[in-house]
């Protein structure tokens, strides 16, 4: 008997924690486990042929939001290729509706519902003849043909669903990877605790209260591993990774006193329940150790009420700012667009308070009615309508039409290019002057990039700051200043972000005269640096003056970028001033 585990992830680098978690917990069987992973790049028929070569009696599919319209897919044809073949699904997107799932496609047998260890355990003893009745099995729901004997040619269909599988300990899950060097050019997902204390009502841990904290000693014993083999980054997969205060301090404690100076740890937390005592330890922590996930949301209270959410901004600005002035951890935010009571220029606020923030990264999504969350009853009463295929985005609500939804997407497609690239940030913020907003600004830039035709098009590096200067070029001449001052300090600011990152091998049209080649060796020897690690670029311009008060302030100066010297948490290379006269 082969049961084969299929985990179809979003990208190559990710793991797919469940798909392990469950091969571990069976420990016992794993002669009889097998894993397939592909992703949902992989093509229908790369992923058909990987899992009939497998030649499994049992597929069992791990389904998100974000991969099963192709799961669905797959299953329909491996049915047809392997008719005996048993197919159960389970995870997030099958768990709260199991019984529409089971009716409405045939080539589904079985899911598991909620949890799976357990019940995946028990699955995987019945097919190998040691359980004796599925129905016996918690936290399933079946038909017929899934039982290892069927009786007739055309089973009956009916959808059986057991009673409620109990919680297991998390102590009671054995460490979920076999292997860790196998898996050192991926993320590593680790899990600490499961649930949330939280009810936010468009999540699904609302569907679920509480939270299951791992032992401390088996969770330390576990970061060890990781942190011996040098991973490149570990993401904790706990909802609210920071909502036992004395439990993140310690965990944090522990990865600095045994900190590689290589592995970096990702964590989801509510950045106002940080302490004074919290805020000091992290800001003594390697820059790069740790980054946040911090999830906003919406900064208007009436929309927070609806939402079941309790956020404390002011307490949560001041944090992150806090962290920020630190610059030893990489912050990313999260909005949500769609929420209930929310309409166009309330999200505009809730944008614009964030965007001050200056995250490192800003996440602009979009509502998703979630099966099973408690966002899903309240749909008829805030007029909530959404896409009726995954991932079930809002397309409007009482308060907010689609076509404001479609120029927020707009502007999460112009945040993702000119802000979380973090290529032109200080292009963004000189030209952020010219506007009475932060959102007018990529608004702005949205509508220019679709009255040009730019959407529909794949774009290189250069060429967007090409379009960069066209959209500006076309700012000042509707503010009636056609100005070449204005035009010459924002080209030299291109020049400088673009130069941050990397040297001009290939001169854009807009950058300057480069510097003589006998000056850069002469510069780079006095200063002791590999010449091709740095570049140096003469400016007309205090480039960094300018970006702040948003006017050309002159100055002539060489600016020496040194690519052996990064900042650990923007990648941008470390400048300085070249002060001598050459």
């Amino acid at each position: 008997m082969k049961i084969l585990l299929i985990a179809v992830d979003s990208k190559f680098i990710h793991t797919n924690i469940a798909v392990q978690s469950l091969k571990a917990y069976c420990g016992e069987y794993k002669e009889n486990i097998h894993l397939a992973h592909f992703t949902i790049n992989n093509t229908k028929e790369e992923i058909l042929r990987g899992i009939y070569k497998e030649y499994a009696d049992v597929a069992a599919f791990s389904c998100y939001i974000w991969n099963i319209s192709l799961v669905l897919q797959i299953i329909e044809n491996l049915k047809k290729v392997q008719p005996n073949i048993k197919i159960w699904l389970g995870g997030p997107e099958v768990s709260y509706n199991p019984k529409e799932y089971l009716t409405r496609y045939k080539e589904i047998d079985g899911i598991v519902i909620g949890e799976g260890e357990q019940t995946f355990y028990e699955l995987v003893r019945y097919y190998l003849g040691l359980q004796e009745e599925l129905a016996h099995i918690k936290g399933i729901a079946y038909k017929q043909s899934a039982k290892l004997k069927v009786s007739g040619a055309n089973p009956d269909n009916e959808v059986i669903i057991t009673g409620p599988r109990e919680a297991i300990s998390l102590d009671d899950i054995p460490f979920p990877y076999e292997n860790v060097n196998d898996l050192k050019n991926k993320i590593i997902y680790y899990e600490s605790s499961r649930g949330c204390p939280y009810g936010c009502s468009y999540c699904l841990s609302s569907a679920q209260r509480g939270v299951r904290f791992r032992n401390m000693d088996l969770v330390k014993k576990e970061l060890k591993i990781f942190l011996d083999n040098k991973v490149p980054q570990v993401k904790f997969v706990d909802r609210t990774f920071n909502c036992n205060r004395k439990r993140a301090m310690e965990i944090w404690n522990f990865i600095k006193e045994n900190d590689n100076g290589i592995t970096n740890f990702h964590f989801e937390i509510t950045a106002d329940l940080l302490s004074e005592e919290e805020l000091k330890l992290l800001e003594t922590l390697r820059p790069g150790l740790v980054q946040f996930e911090i999830g906003v949301q919406t900064t208007n209270p009436e929309t927070m009420k609806a939402i079941n959410r309790t956020v404390d901004f002011r307490k949560l600005a001041d944090n992150v700012n806090y962290l920020r002035e630190k610059r030893n951890i990489h912050q990313h935010l999260d909005l949500i667009a769609g929420l209930p009571l929310e309409d166009y220029k309330s999200f505009e606020k809730s944008f614009n308070d964030v965007y001050r923030l200056k995250p490192d990264q800003l996440q602009l999504g979009f509502l998703k009615v979630l099966k099973g969350s408690l966002i899903e009853k309240d749909c008829e009463k805030y007029g909530i309508e959404c896409c009726n295929f995954p991932p079930y985005e809002v397309l409007f609500t009482n308060h907010i039409t689609f076509d404001e939804i479609l120029e927020l997407k707009g502007i999460s497609h112009m945040i993702d290019i000119y802000y979380n690239s973090g290529q032109f940030t200080n292009s963004m913020e000189f030209m952020a002057h010219y506007f009475g907003s932060p959102m007018k600004m990529y608004l702005s830039l949205y509508r220019f990039y679709d009255k040009k035709g730019l959407n529909t098009m794949e774009h290189s590096r250069i060429k967007r700051y090409e379009i960069l200067i066209e959209f500006f070029a076309d700012i000042i001449n509707a503010y009636n200043k056609p100005s070449n001052e204005e035009l010459n300090v924002f080209k030299e600011i291109l020049i400088y972000d673009y130069c941050l990152r990397e040297g001009l091998k290939n001169r854009p049209y807009f950058a300057g005269q480069p510097v003589e080649y006998h000056i850069f060796k002469k510069i780079c020897l006095e200063h002791n640096i590999d010449k091709s690690k740095a570049h140096i670029e003469s400016f007309n311009y205090d480039i960094l003056e300018s970006v702040r008060k948003g006017v050309g302030v002159k100055k002539n100066s060489l600016v020496l970028f040194d690519y052996s010297k990064r900042d650990p948490i923007t990648r941008s290379a470390q400048t300085s001033i070249i002060t001598e006269s050459y």
